[in-house]
């Protein structure tokens, strides 16, 4: 194999390399005599097919195969003995096809750039830290026991106020026709509360029970079921029970009716998880600072097709948004020049950190174990509720989409790793404090 340097300008690199048609020739008769000792056919005892019938049926089979895998041999040779490491899969052209003459073929590629660890001896990141109050405890105990509300329903005949409970049955119409999913009985709802159509609730405020009342809503322009997006609808609705909320009291019953003790066993229990909740919001603030340091000490350039990439996936996002309504306000008066300009300064912030995370991760030898990608997978999987179990068996069936968690994982364990090198001061600050977003 010759190969030949053709382009070296920043990380760029280009390569022609020649493989010689000797070579070639040699790997296609190897080959051809490998098949003619496996091959059956008609006239010839297996493995006694001679080597010239051999080559009039697979000759060009041969040499296609014995041509790409020479290729990719030559390609791999010339990464390991160049120690060149690709950003992106390179560009291979063949300029000469082998057939009676040496193959010939050009490689194009951005390479990694060279990653110097950091020094972080002289980091001081403050460790922001708030105890759990006994407002924040309060309140959720209040949360628990609203929780653990029942509705008692009511005798007297009187208007629905906000909160209650009204058990209804409606028929939804569209220009005069009743729709699919659009009736129901015996539906509880809370009114003047979510989980039905915007309006839908707030419209049965101040019926009684018995009362029949026509309301008029339009779907969401995103709602589920595309052939009621957008329009609007009358559903004819009949009340038929009112109940009203009642909290249980805050003391031994909650605690034990939650399967604890009591109540002050609750309150521990309760300050445990709030204690927990401020300890990811503590470690995230520690993490946004670290990666703030690290993108300072992050001075390479970072390879242009990954910047690209990047960028174009950050701003396919952005128009998304912004298609739906809900660009950044930021953004809100920017020319396109300019958006673009400063998204694309993020995505190269975001691959400069990505390599440099990824060249301490290798030189720390962190590595990502099945069981943490089984347990990132199961905990995705309980986001979906009842649907749980499904999305598991999807991960079995196609465990290639559990690649989905390295990323993530091994980017953590990489800012354990950093988070437990460098020094913290601790700084105690309030709970609203702690979970506000320091862009705001």
């Amino acid at each position: 194999m010759q190969v030949t340097e053709t382009l070296s300008d920043g990380l760029k690199r280009g390569f022609t390399v020649v493989v010689p048609e000797p070579e070639l020739a040699a790997k296609r008769e190897q080959r051809l005599a490998e098949l003619s000792k496996t091959i059956q056919m008609p006239g010839f005892r297996p493995g006694k097919v001679p080597l010239n019938i051999v080559r009039k049926r697979y000759g060009d089979a041969v040499a296609a195969e014995v041509l790409e895998g020479a290729v990719n041999e030559a390609h791999s040779q010339l990464l390991n003995e160049r120690n060149l490491r690709p950003a992106m899969q390179p560009k291979l052209e063949i300029t000469k096809p082998g057939k009676g003459s040496d193959l010939e073929f050009t490689v194009e590629m951005e390479v990694l750039p060279e990653v110097s660890l950091p020094d972080l001896s002289d980091v001081i990141l403050s460790k922001p830290v708030a105890a759990v109050s006994e407002v924040k405890l309060d309140e959720a105990l209040k949360a628990v026991a609203e929780q653990r509300k029942s509705f008692k329903p009511v005798e007297e005949a009187r208007p629905a106020a906000k909160d209650e409970q009204l058990k209804v049955d409606f028929v939804g119409r569209i220009d005069g026709v009743a729709f699919e999913g659009g009736t129901a009985q015996d539906v509880a709802l809370i009114v003047d509360g979510p989980g039905f159509i915007p309006g839908f609730t707030e419209q049965v405020e101040g019926m009684k029970v018995g009362e029949t009342k026509i309301i008029t809503v339009t779907f969401p322009d995103d709602y589920g079921a595309k052939d009621l997006a957008g329009k609007t609808a009358e559903f004819e609705i009949t009340a038929k029970e009112l109940a009203v909320p009642e909290v249980p009291a805050i003391d031994d019953e909650l605690g034990k009716a939650v399967g604890l003790e009591g109540l002050e066993q609750l309150k521990e229990r309760v300050k445990e998880q709030i204690g927990r909740e401020h300890e990811g919001m503590t470690r995230a603030k520690l993490k946004r600072a670290l990666l703030d340091v690290l993108a300072e000490k992050a001075q390479f350039n970072a390879p242009v097709s990954l910047v690209d990439a990047e960028f174009g996936a950050i701003w396919t996002q952005v128009e998304a948004e912004k298609q739906a309504g809900q660009a950044d306000p930021e953004d809100e008066g920017k020319d396109e020049e300019t958006l673009k300009a400063e998204y694309r300064a993020i995505a190269d912030r975001r691959v400069r950190l990505g390599l440099l995370v990824a060249e301490i991760g290798r030189a720390n030898e962190v590595q990502v174990t099945e069981q943490e990608m089984q347990r990132a997978m199961f905990n995705e999987a309980m986001r979906y509720g009842a649907q749980a179990m499904q999305v598991v068996e999807f991960f079995r069936k196609n465990p290639q989409q559990m690649e989905r968690f390295r990323g993530p994982i091994f980017e953590d364990k990489v800012i354990d790793h950093l988070l437990g090198l460098v020094k913290q001061e601790e700084v105690q600050v309030s709970a609203e404090e702690l979970a506000k977003d320091p862009e705001e």
